[in-house]
């Protein structure tokens, strides 16, 4: 069978790169050896929110009598949480399967390859090979959970994010080494829930990638609920010989040993790239991901790459706005490549973090003279009203030009409110412009403007 364009993983970047190409008039098929949706439908950003709500319900019934509610003893259901997250990861699944059929993509089941000459090779569970013609491929495979040498997964006591959201009782204590978003994330919903957590990462701050302060923020609002959380440390080892596991862990005043029922790897991810026929196909890659240009063509003509797979965030919205230029390229259209200084990057703990752009550090090492603004949810009357007002608003803007370099939050909704950062970056809105385009009163996103008020010495409210 012959299509126009065949796609390798119905992940966010396949699947939306196989929606554009059959909008924009192509015969599509999406190859996909597990469930439709990838990753992050099903175990990852979609499920992962679904447990995070829970811990936030649990949260508010726990202090509802700080809103004057009567509510009772608040009991956790761990089963029927988990339970639920799978069911709302299976909608969405659903819903992905819809739109293949509404926009008449075939999902050609089985574990695909890549051959010479634009050939498709799938691979179904009862071992069948089947071979597909393509004009076009596009390789979208992901990446799983990356694992350390002295820190093998075995998904029993040693995990990976996907069995972190699906164990079958909840541990009573746990030791969550990275404190990236997964890793604090499933910190966060696991602290919550009652277990016992120590958040373990090699780095000075939690959220290594963050501006400093709002790491800072993180860890103290971590400490505070009374999680245990260790930087500038390393496990060494882990022993699993007992009923739980004996971690070791290097800090800077020696080894200390924690014992656990649950050791959780959240050390970043390693690239699906092996075995797909990258090297019989003649496909360059290079440190684990695959050379591509600036609208995804790869070295051999035909074949494109997109998503985690290739260098960049390792982001579900940066690999779905990578397969749409990829798919708009290939139909002829005018195409902008992607600006990756303007990609918005979020923390779903409680409270939440999100980001855009450059870090103050960064824009003072890039040799800019800054204009900083803060705005602290403490001064905020929404968030005032809400009863949280932890965390702030950080904005950083060029002092000579007036363009807005980066924006760092913390607090409640935060990751709703980057977007207006990233459109007005995106549009080269000045901080004046801000300023001056009138924000909603009480809400938290008026925290913005305040910040940026403040960035030029005129916020009225601190």
């Amino acid at each position: 069978m012959n299509y126009d364009i065949i796609v390798i993983g119905s992940g966010p970047g396949g699947y939306v790169a196989a929606i554009r190409a059959s909008q924009l008039g192509f015969r599509v098929g999406v190859v996909e050896k597990a469930e439709v949706g990838g990753i992050c439908l099903n175990w990852g950003c979609i499920p992962t929110k679904a447990l995070l709500k829970s811990a936030q319900v649990f949260h508010y019934i726990q202090h509802a009598a700080e809103y004057g509610v009567s509510a009772g003893e608040a009991k956790a259901d761990f089963e029927a949480i988990v339970k639920r997250s799978r069911v709302v990861a299976d909608q969405m699944s659903k819903g992905v399967q819809f739109l293949f059929k509404k926009n008449k993509i075939d999902i050609l089941q089985g574990t695909g390859k890549v051959k010479p000459g634009k050939v498709v090779e799938v691979t179904d569970a009862a071992g069948n090979a089947t071979e597909y013609q393509a004009n076009h491929v596009i390789i979208a495979t992901g990446a799983r959970s990356r694992e350390l040498p002295n820190l093998v997964q075995d998904g029993k006591k040693i995990i990976g994010y996907r069995e972190a959201m699906t164990l079958p009782s909840q541990p009573k204590s746990m030791v969550v080494v990275g404190s990236g978003a997964i890793g604090s994330e499933f910190a966060f919903f696991y602290h919550s829930m009652g277990t016992a957590v120590t958040l373990v990462e090699v780095l000075p701050n939690v959220v290594p990638l963050e501006d400093e302060e709002i790491s800072k923020t993180l860890e103290r609002s971590f400490k505070k609920a009374g999680m245990k959380v260790m930087t500038n440390s390393t496990v060494e080892s882990v022993d699993t010989g007992g009923n739980g596991c004996k971690v070791t862990i290097k800090t800077k005043k020696g080894e200390e040993v924690i014992e656990a029922d649950i050791v959780l790897s959240a050390v970043g991810v390693a690239t699906n790239i092996e075995g797909i026929g990258l090297e019989e196909t003649g496909i360059t890659t290079e440190k684990g991901k695959v050379v591509v240009d600036e609208f995804y063509r790869t070295n051999v003509s035909g074949y494109y790459a997109i998503g985690d797979i290739v260098k960049g965030p390792a982001l579900a919205h940066v690999a779905s706005h990578e397969g749409v230029i990829c798919v708009e390229k290939i139909a002829g259209k005018e195409v902008e490549p992607m600006d990756y200084n303007n990609i918005p990057a979020c923390t779903y703990t409680q409270p939440e973090v999100a980001s855009v752009g450059m870090t103050e550090k960064a824009a003072r090492e890039a040799g800019y003279e800054v204009l900083v603004g803060k705005f602290p949810f403490t001064a905020s009357g929404k968030a005032t009203a809400a009863g949280n007002r932890e965390g702030m608003i950080k904005v950083i803007f060029d002092a000579k030009y007036g363009e807005w370099l980066g924006a760092h939050m913390i607090g409640d909704n935060v990751t709703e409110m980057i977007a207006e950062v990233v459109v007005a970056r995106k549009l080269e809105t000045t901080g004046r412009e801000i300023i001056d385009a009138v924000h909603p009163h009480p809400t938290m996103s008026e925290a913005v403007m305040e910040a940026v008020s403040q960035a030029y010495g005129e916020c009225v409210n601190l």
